[in-house]
């Protein structure tokens, strides 16, 4: 039997992913998987199909799932409720855990495999929060020292060591560093960067280092210098409630900390190389989970969702993961958010995300949208869009005479459109004052070649979307009369008489919010 018939294309494939990774694999005796640790760390590494899925298998749940391991005279097969469902395969022990370091150390317990080509390491196991007692709830870094399973403090030199073995022997491609929060935070940054520098002078490896957002953002420029390809910063909710009381010391930290963090960690390594875990399954609503998802990707951050994963050892080791068919409704929504901000898991370089082994999410991912709509990221992304209404403001309609920039453009959000990654059209929307619920629009141009098809109506769509999300009840903009019936079509309507600006006519309009869709 192939795997064709085993499962219904990737609907099903996708469908049994999301199931283990909430109900967990029933196992033989003689497969042993990891017990604890930082990250969602119990539980197993199998391959299906192409994707590679980190399942429980020792939890206290397991017992319950309706899915189970059996050996065959060919290989694995993957059980439900006693019926073959699919072959899986066992990701064996890598050849790397049998060897020591140049000190002697046991290389197992300086990195562990992750996935099928992934080592991951916490690099500094000890964090301040566990001993100021406001340690994350899903959380069990700590433990593995008390289990002497790893290292406390890994060298650069033990991190080369294991890079380069793991490359040679097992053929690893990337790499995940990630620490306890040091005392004071932020000083484990620095540490991380000479790691990194470590093990960048013996092996040409993708590093991802994970990090809570220092006081000063100074320090991730530290992570550049050493040659970081990508970075993980999680707030894990964007509940502020479940914040506090699940992750009391992120909570402090601050929502508004972690945005401009993120915001400088994609001007620095670039859209899709930035990257947040958020979980489903502490308590929060799926619409909280969507809501932070696109917030995430607009920006050009890859919202890593995960289920819940109780961990031994960890304040919430006895609660449950969230139910699959949530997980299936949620990954599939985010998926399709992703495809319309140009976010995917093929663009990273390193990291959970290009892992894939804790998450159904890469299995989820649509077909790129031809045209996506996103905040402009980067300092380049606004060059461009600044390009385009010089073009079209200055150069085709004489509108202005040098530049069409003002003053608005400090506190705007600039919104582009892209085409086969190609910034091909722009708006701009600001608030007038936010207490009013009033924000303006302004300054939608097209390159000349993208008018005559979407792009213009996905702008301004795009733009009624951003706002009222933002608060806004009355959304205005002053329109260039040959362009009043194409607003129109899109829910628009005049609000006054027609006025001269610059000396061409404009009519004031207003969106109709209303008309703007859900995902």
């Amino acid at each position: 039997m192939n795997d064709s018939e085993r499962i219904d294309g990737d609907t099903g494939m996708r469908d049994i992913l999301t199931e283990i990774q909430s109900l967990g694999i029933r196992v033989p005796a003689d497969v042993h998987g990891r017990k604890g640790g930082a990250g969602p760390a119990e539980g197993k590494s199998f391959i299906m199909g192409r994707f590679p899925v980190n399942a429980p298998i020792a939890a206290h749940y397991v017992s319950r799932s309706p899915y189970s391991l059996e050996a065959t005279d060919t290989g694995w097969l993957l059980l439900k409720n006693g019926e073959s469902v699919s072959p899986i395969d066992v990701v064996p022990e890598p050849a790397f855990y049998s060897h020591t370091t140049r000190n002697g150390i046991g290389l197992r317990n300086i990195a562990l495999l992750h996935g099928k080509d992934c080592i991951a390491t916490t690099v500094l196991q000890n964090c301040v929060h566990w001993k100021r007692s406001k340690k994350c709830g899903f959380c069990a870094t700590e433990t593995s020292i008390k289990n002497k399973t790893t290292v406390a403090r890994k060298t650069p030199e033990q991190l080369a060591d294991v890079a380069i073995t793991a490359r040679n022997l097992d053929g690893v491609s990337h790499m995940v560093l990630t620490s306890g929060t040091g005392d004071p935070p932020g000083s484990e940054i620095s540490y991380l960067a000479d790691c990194v520098r470590a093990i960048k002078a013996v092996v040409d490896m993708p590093v991802q280092v994970q990090f809570a957002p220092p006081p000063s953002f100074d320090r991730i420029d530290l992570l550049k210098e050493a040659g970081v390809d990508a970075v993980g910063i999680h707030v894990e909710s964007f509940d502020v409630n479940i914040l506090s009381r699940v992750a009391p010391a992120k909570a402090e930290i601050g929502i508004h900390h972690y945005i401009k963090a993120w915001k400088k960690a994609v001007e620095l390594f670039g859209p899709n190389r930035v990257s947040s875990f958020l979980i489903v399954g502490l308590g929060e609503s799926p619409e909280s989970i969507l809501w932070g998802s696109e917030f995430l990707a607009d920006m050009g951050v890859y919202p890593f969702v995960v289920p819940l994963r109780p961990i031994p050892g960890s304040i919430l080791e006895k609660a449950l993961p969230p139910d699959p068919e949530i997980m299936k409704r949620i990954y599939d929504a985010v998926a399709r958010i992703l495809g319309k901000k140009g976010i995917s898991t093929e663009k990273t370089l390193a990291g959970c995300v290009r892992c894939g082994a804790c998450s159904a999410l890469g299995a989820y991912e649509k077909k790129e949208s031809d045209i996506i709509c996103h905040s402009a990221r980067n300092a380049d992304e606004t060059d461009q869009a600044f390009a385009i209404r010089k073009a079209v403001f200055v150069e085709e309609q004489g509108v202005f005479r040098d530049s069409d920039r003002d003053e608005n453009d400090r506190d705007t959000i600039h919104i582009v459109a892209k085409a086969a990654g190609t910034i091909v059209g722009t708006v701009r929307i600001f608030p007038v004052r936010q207490e009013t619920g009033h924000w303006i629009g302004g300054r939608l141009a097209v390159k000349q070649a993208y008018r005559t098809g979407r792009t213009g109506s996905l702008l301004v769509k795009e733009a009624m979307k951003r706002v009222k999300k933002n608060g806004c009840t009355f959304f205005t903009a002053d329109i260039q009369e040959k362009n009043v019936r194409f607003f129109k079509k899109l829910g628009w309507e005049p609000i006054g008489p027609v006025t001269m600006h610059h000396g061409i006519p404009h009519q004031p309009m207003k969106a109709n919010l209303n008309l703007v869709p859900g995902d």
